[in-house]
């Protein structure tokens, strides 16, 4: 019987075998990489939002001001009671009392200092100075350092005698280390707010915490916080399961408490619930913007799937004509090409949804995937699997039915297949992308400060495949016309590129083919990789822009003014610059001699930025200024009494003062007393933030506020951007791997028509150079073709769509498209590369053939 040994028939053309079985790999590689671009994207947001959210806040915390005294223990014990019933381990418990006013020193009641407690390894998160962990007072380096205070001195409230000073920690820095990141705001303090005298007293154990409150009499405790310090959850899925087990946490301990009557002693929180719901709005907004990929790229499977069928049914036509005759009808001959085709399709399959899994580092978000997405991707590649086997045998069925069962094909429905064929089917496409385009125009204006993602709308992110697949068609019905015209070409003076044009105008349908599928997956990929990686430049430049240097922290004026120069470990990173105000434009005063050294330029080029820097010291009337922005006169007059500007130069945007209108002038054309008088001065760096500080604190410079380049933007929304467009970039590489196969394929099929039309223009007297010529032209015009129309289509489109993909159109600049000249340049050399193979084949295919043999048969 035919239907059993199929499996083994489907040996006898091998090239049939790979097609049908890649094709059902990179459908479903594709169905099962959307499951798993959009679980990875929601795993990337978590870990996102847990690095910067506290650490000691992902599970639940308990915290309540001025909580009595008495009540403390029982709330503590409350939630160590229950907290193993829901998976938490020993709860961190901080308390800290009020300022406490008159504490004694040496004799000196003029003190005021904050009592603290943190357990569970709190001491090993402080830097102990001098002393021993032997039970007492930990007291800060500062106030101990300049008031004398060493260990083993006795402080003293109104008389009576507190727990000794055992040991001297260094005070923490501002901001905190990230363990104690919940506790800043009791922790730190702030030198600039508060009194040379203040510090924080930490305690070595809670009963020495509690002897201390009880000698001063403290009635309340100004802050119990009590928080978990667990594992960062890394799946969207543990950070749910996170959130219930505390929640249901939160509500045993209260329902405790309540029933002790303490009901109001302590409030539970979930800080990372907000985080949670970000997170899942991010997995939510890449999966609903690919959904439409993902069904285009399932789209272009089932139609590769239904090519394979009609070759199929070509290559075995005189067989199932037989078996028609027998009897078997359509079911049956279908599944006899399921049967013969079946294995390797399924093992595509498999192998697509494997794949999936195993690159999803390569081109999804840095992110763990859901435990179940593996299972919903498997369901995928399973539907996609079970379809391209419905449907090949259906292809077959109805095909065998139309042919053997109703007879030949009218003309009237042949009239219907050409009305098919000459449909301008670019119409509908560019109809889509114009309403694509209609929507991409206002995409941009849901940016705004607050919203934590930018908006989603598939319809906007579809316009880049609908604006490249439209060029493509039209790309291919002009070629198909020239190649019905080719016929009235005469070039026989050049006979390797007339052979050339009638090898293409004799195949025009895989011609054109290729050429649509080719162009499309250039496009495509270029413009995926374009806005991608504008978002990931965009998210740099802004942040460059916006901070002006790596760090950027608020000084004294002394520094401005050069009364205290830069402690030496930054000074060659760092620069200084000051802030003018009030007459409608900033005016930043630099250093023009260091600015280089320690700020960041983003998209400015360093070597304008230098020579305007530079004519900042040339002289002439005026005051000389770089102008930034175009808002601002040639020659209004500066703020402070300065006098006028005199533009020496302009730049669209600068640090700091981003597109504004504004100017910037020399620190060196200010006198001391116009020095003294700029209300701002901040320190530009490229040190990290931790060496910045160290530094200024142990010269005795304040820093008011402090802001990074990483900390200073909110990096998801940007994140979220270039997840989505990975995709589209996937999907573009996907199909150049079916437009390089399909090439080749193209190539092989015809592989007895060149071998035989090849050995015989070599008898009449063509040189094999001229031979291997000619098959180039005819390959390199189509893979050309389809580089250059795709590379311009897609770049173009791609330079249209990243500034409205912007998710921060607020602050400068506006994403922009990266340099295309390096894809341009891997694309050329991969279609020269694949010409190169095709090439290669085809005269293989002539040097290996026997005339003879090709005539007879």
């Amino acid at each position: 019987m035919p239907w059993r040994a199929a499996p083994r028939a489907a040996l006898t053309s091998p090239l049939t075998l790979i097609i049908a079985a890649v094709t059902a790999l990179l459908a479903c590689f594709l169905g099962t990489a959307a499951v798993l671009q959009a679980s990875a994207a929601g795993g990337a947001a978590v870990t996102y939002q847990s690095g910067i959210a506290c650490p000691d806040s992902y599970g639940p915390v308990f915290s309540k001001g001025n909580v009595p005294v008495g009540a403390a223990p029982e709330v503590i014990a409350a939630v160590q009671r229950h907290a193993p019933a829901h998976g938490f381990g020993a709860p961190v418990t901080s308390r800290y009392t009020h300022l406490i006013r008159g504490t004694e020193f040496n004799g000196d009641p003029n003190y005021k200092v904050t009592l603290g407690y943190r357990d569970r390894a709190g001491l090993d998160h402080l830097d102990l100075a001098g002393g021993s962990r032997d039970p007492g007072l930990w007291l800060g380096t500062v106030v101990a350092g300049a008031q004398g205070i060493g260990v083993g001195t006795t402080p003293k409230f109104q008389g009576t005698a507190l727990p000794p000073v055992t040991g001297l920690y260094r005070d923490l820095p501002d901001p905190a280390p990230r363990w104690w990141c919940s506790q800043q705001r009791n922790a730190v303090v702030d030198r600039l707010a508060n009194d040379p005298v203040d510090s924080v007293m930490f305690a070595t154990d809670a009963k020495t915490f509690d002897d201390a409150v009880r000698t001063v009499g403290l009635p309340v405790i100004k802050t119990l916080y009590l928080s978990f310090y667990e594992t960062p959850p890394k799946t969207l899925s543990e950070a749910e399961d996170l959130l219930e087990r505390s929640k249901a946490l939160i509500a045993d301990v209260q329902a405790d408490l309540g029933a002790r009557g303490l009901g109001d002693a302590i409030v539970g929180s979930l800080p990372f619930e907000r985080s949670v719901v970000i997170s899942n709005q991010a997995e939510s907004n890449v999966l609903v913007s690919i959904l439409p990929l993902a069904a285009i790229s399932v789209l272009v499977g089932c139609a590769g799937i239904g090519t394979v069928a009609l070759q199929w049914h070509q290559r075995r036509h005189a067989q199932l004509r037989l078996l028609s005759a027998r009897g078997s009808g359509p079911v049956a001959l279908g599944l006899l090409a399921v049967a013969e085709l079946g294995l390797p399709i399924v093992a595509g399959g498999v192998a697509g949804a494997v794949l999936a899994w195993l690159l999803l580092g390569v081109y999804g978000p840095p992110g763990e995937p859901d435990g179940g997405a593996q299972l919903v991707g498997s369901l995928v590649a399973t539907v996609i699997l079970l379809a391209s086997l419905a449907l090949l045998a259906g292809v077959i069925a109805v095909r065998t039915h139309r042919e053997f069962e109703l007879g030949r094909v009218r003309s009237g429905r042949r009239k219907g297949v050409r009305l098919l064929a000459i449909f301008p089917w670019e119409l509908l496409t560019a109809g889509m992308a114009l309403l694509g385009w209609d929507r991409l125009v206002d995409y941009g204006n849901g940016s705004r400060i607050g919203n934590p993602l930018p908006q989603v709308d598939p319809l906007a992110l579809t316009y880049p495949v609908f604006v490249v697949l439209t060029v493509g068609l039209l790309a291919a019905r002009l070629a198909w016309l020239a190649l019905h015209a080719s016929h009235r070409a005469r070039l026989w003076s050049r006979p390797a590129l007339q052979l050339a044009i009638r090898r293409l105008a004799s195949a025009r349908a895989p011609v054109t083919g290729v050429l649509v599928i080719g162009t499309l997956a250039i496009g495509t990929l270029a413009t995926g990789i374009g806005i991608a990686r504008g978002q990931e430049e965009a998210l740099h430049t802004k942040s460059a822009i916006f901070v002006g240097a790596e760090t950027r922290v608020d000084t004294e004026s002394v520094i401005g003014t050069g009364k205290t120069p830069l402690p030496p470990e930054i000074s060659g990173t760092s620069t200084v610059v000051g802030e003018l105000t009030g007459t409608g434009s900033v005016v930043l005063v630099v250093d023009p001699r260091t600015f280089r050294q320690g700020a960041a330029l983003g998209p400015l080029s360093g070597d304008e930025v230098d020579r305007l820097l530079g004519l900042l010291s040339a002289p002439g009337t005026g005051v000389a200024a770089i102008r930034i922005g175009e808002g601002a006169a040639r020659n209004a007059a500066l703020p402070a009494g300065l006098g006028d500007a005199r533009t020496v130069g302009e730049l669209p945007m600068f640090p700091i003062i981003g597109t504004k209108a504004g100017y910037v002038i020399s620190r060196e054309s200010l006198s001391a007393a116009q020095l003294s008088a700029v209300p701002k001065w901040s320190l530009l760096s490229g040190s990290p933030v931790a060496r910045l500080t160290e530094a200024l604190t142990a010269a005795g410079i304040t820093q008011p506020n402090r802001i990074t380049r990483e900390s200073a933007l909110d990096a998801l929304p940007f994140y979220v951007v270039s997840w989505t467009f990975s995709f589209m970039a996937l999907l573009g590489a996907v199909l150049g791997v079916v437009a390089v196969l399909s090439l080749l394929v193209a190539v092989e099929v015809r592989r007895r028509q060149n071998a035989l039309a090849g050995a015989l223009v070599l008898r009449m007297g063509m040189r094999p150079r001229a031979l291997l010529a000619s098959h180039l032209m005819e390959l390199g015009a189509l893979s050309g073709l389809a580089v250059v129309i795709g590379v311009a289509c897609g770049v173009s489109v791609a330079g249209l769509s990243v500034p409205r993909f912007d998710p921060a159109t607020f602050l400068a600049p506006r994403s922009a498209l990266p340099n295309p000249t390096p894809f341009a340049l891997t694309v050329l050399a991969v279609g020269v590369l694949v010409v190169a193979l095709a090439g290669w084949i085809a005269m293989r295919s002539v040097r290996t053939a026997r005339t003879a043999e090709l005539i007879r048969a």
